[in-house]
């Protein structure tokens, strides 16, 4: 079957359509790669582990953000359209800039802070069966792709809302009672670019390709970390 693929580029006088023969399973990427090696070598997109864990090949595909390496076509699939992440400054047709994101992912200190008596000794550990551990595992595992910032429609530039992920990442740390910045972090996150600027529009959750709910994370951060049920 011959799929047809319209891609934003950057230049208005370069080739944007584009006629695909596809196999199943196919993913984006696949068909990104079949694009730049029979028809465009110029195409421009990011892509690096094909395992949906680097978070590098975000696009928008058919309005939608998600991981090119991710997204499997569907086998009727005739047509698809292919954009580069919102939110972020483009640089070359799906190649963005995403230091807005990294920006406002700095603003929370993404790393535990440890006790100074801490430092040099043996890692704290929190047992697997905790209920800190339970508060804490449903927001794990964001590998920093910025589909949720993508899907946003608050955060990203000109905006200074800090955005799904990093409130998401704050909860992590905040409920970790290993770390000593949870006071800063929670006048962050209780600031004017914190989680009274999210209108939960629930972009965030359900492009997530890890499964997160950084909603739901937020929705705990005005409850001061409580579970929401």
């Amino acid at each position: 079957m011959t799929l047809l693929v319209r891609v934003a580029r950057s230049d208005p006088g370069a080739p944007a359509e584009f006629r695909v023969e596809t196999f199943h399973p196919m993913t984006v990427l696949d068909v990104l790669l079949a694009i730049q090696r029979e028809h465009e070598p110029s195409l421009g997109f990011r892509f690096s582990c094909r395992v949906a864990m680097c978070g590098t090949c975000t696009i928008r595909v058919d309005g939608r953000s998600a991981l090119a390496c991710q997204t499997v076509l569907p086998e009727d699939a005739t047509r698809l359209r292919l954009d580069p992440a919102a939110g972020f400054p483009v640089v070359r047709d799906l190649i963005t800039d995403t230091t807005p994101f990294w920006e406002q992912w700095a603003r929370i200190t993404p790393y535990v802070v440890p006790a100074d008596d801490a430092v040099g000794g043996e890692p704290a550990v929190i047992p697997p069966d905790s209920a800190e551990r339970e508060a804490i595992d449903p927001a794990l595992d964001c590998i920093q792709c910025g589909a949720c910032f993508s899907s946003c429609g608050i955060a990203g530039q000109p905006r200074t809302f800090l955005g799904p992920a990093a409130l998401n990442r704050a909860l992590v740390l905040i409920q970790d009672s290993r770390d000593t910045a949870t006071r800063e972090r929670r006048e962050l996150v209780a600031g004017a670019d914190g989680v009274d600027r999210c209108h939960y529009i629930y972009g965030c959750t359900g492009s997530c390709p890890k499964g997160l709910d950084p909603a739901r994370s937020i929705r705990r951060l005005r409850k001061g970390g409580r579970d929401d049920g």
